[in-house]
């Protein structure tokens, strides 16, 4: 079952993936983009997953990348959006494959479309990054802790104040 105890057929999401390379090769053919294949870690002390990352030329434009895990995939855009596409595997949640390559493809619309916002807050308690991504069908905000050298090296890169990133350039 695939560390999911109440999922009967995990493999339904594996579907994704294969939304995911449909999206990441029409990205990659109209964008001036720079295509990156990897196996990185899914976090801490977890085992490795193919991640493939698209690079915008423009160093202003924020990046994508897609972690294909057993269950379906991790998304990532600019500096901390991530999100993970199904939330949950289990047959009670039963969130439909359709939908959630549907909410990829506009996600990564979004993020190409430049509707993506990141920054750094300082709270009473520590740093913070916070982001929204906007476009045709999605409004999303995130926000989570920083270390403080973390909080400093976004510091440095310029996320002191609000960075809205560039749309992605087409290719000639």
């Amino acid at each position: 079952m695939d560390g999911h105890p109440h999922a009967t057929d995990p493999d339904r999401f594996l579907r994704l993936h294969e939304a995911a390379e449909t999206l990441l090769d029409d990205l990659n053919e109209r964008y001036q983009v720079e295509r990156r294949e990897a196996k990185e870690p899914l976090g801490l002390d977890e085992a490795l997953a193919r991640t493939v990352r698209l690079i915008p030329r423009t160093p202003t434009a924020a990046p994508l990348a897609i972690q294909f895990t057993d269950t379906g995939l991790l998304l990532h855009c600019g500096r901390w959006w991530a999100e993970a596409l199904p939330t949950c595997a289990c047959d009670d949640c039963d969130e439909d494959p359709a939908r959630l390559g549907e909410m990829l493809r506009a996600h990564a619309s979004a993020l190409v479309e430049g509707g993506l916002w990141e920054r750094v807050r300082r709270g009473m308690s520590g740093s913070f990054y916070e982001t929204r991504l906007i476009g045709v069908g999605v409004k999303s905000d995130q926000e989570g802790p920083l270390s403080a050298a973390g909080a400093r090296d976004a510091r440095r890169g310029g996320f002191a104040a609000a960075v809205q990133w560039s749309p992605w350039q087409l290719r000639s």
